[in-house]
């Protein structure tokens, strides 16, 4: 595996820390490999598959890996002009305040802004308002914004060389085609522990009435003999929902709130349909 294979993007929930404990969990074998919430993608990255299909709802987020898969070396080349400034932040977020301006935008443009913003705002806190529009402030963070090359290389190098869909589409569409023998992991937005949590990336966010829609795909995908695990957060209704299937519990650290509330470790779910 290449050492730089890692996320580029910092990401809420991101699986780092728990890798050892979820591949261990993994079925020993597969054909396509799916993840419906991509993320920061670690999960994808340290699996590497050879035949895989990703996706989000966040088309920000997905415009940025089809273009680090297609067209990495004119987004390094841009996003080397950047500086790491508050002036120039502010600059990059609001343009989405004006739809006419942010859709003149190249797809290359808009990588580099997404890639930018993530990595000099607030803890890389991927936030939209009720618009649609980017509202986590600037994070003053000291040091230079250099983009790492061998980790965007790297990531392009794999999505390029390997077959990897890459969708911008709801999780029920892109796990649609899934068939007898693949394994999907779900990770999607937590059922908030606290009325403070952070859950969601997208401005209509993830209620507890998605998370049942989502467990009934996880039934049909059971009924058609695809394997699955899925993490969560280890609320009561997590539980209850999730009860006839094989559930485990691990700790991992979370800091999101500005102000540490609800930060430290959380108890998440681990729920799978094999053992």
């Amino acid at each position: 595996m290449n050492e730089f294979l890692l996320p580029l993007l910092k990401w809420v929930g991101g699986k780092r820390q728990l890798l050892p404990e979820l591949t261990a969990k993994m079925p020993r074998s597969f054909y396509t490999y799916y993840e419906p919430f991509i993320g920061g993608g670690a999960m994808l990255f340290e699996l590497h598959p050879d035949k895989a299909v990703i996706g989000d709802i966040n088309g920000e987020l997905i415009n940025f890996y089809k273009v680090v898969k297609n067209h990495v070396d004119p987004l390094l080349k841009l996003l080397f002009t950047y500086e790491n400034s508050k002036e120039f932040f502010l600059e990059k977020r609001n343009i989405d305040r004006d739809p006419e301006k942010f859709n003149l935008l190249t797809s290359i443009e808009k990588a580099a802004r997404t890639y930018y913003l993530n990595r000099t705002c607030f803890n890389g806190l991927y936030r939209v308002n009720s618009k649609g529009q980017f509202n986590t402030p600037y994070g003053h963070y000291k040091s230079q914004f250099v983009p790492v090359v061998d980790r965007f290389l790297a990531v392009s190098s794999y999505l390029k060389g390997n077959d990897v869909n890459i969708k911008h589409a709801s999780y029920l569409e892109i796990c649609k085609d899934c068939e007898k023998g693949d394994f999907v992991y779900f990770d999607p937005p937590y059922d908030p522990i606290s009325s403070t949590s952070f859950t969601s990336y997208a401005s209509d966010g993830f209620s507890q009435a998605d998370q049942c829609e989502l467990k009934k795909l996880c039934d049909t995908l059971d009924k058609k003999g695809v394997k699955f695990m899925l993490s969560n957060s280890a609320t009561p209704f997590i539980k209850e929902l999730y009860k006839d299937y094989n559930c485990t519990f691990v700790k991992a650290k979370r800091f999101v709130n500005p102000n540490r509330e609800g930060s430290g470790s959380a108890d998440e779910i681990l729920v799978r349909n094999y053992r």
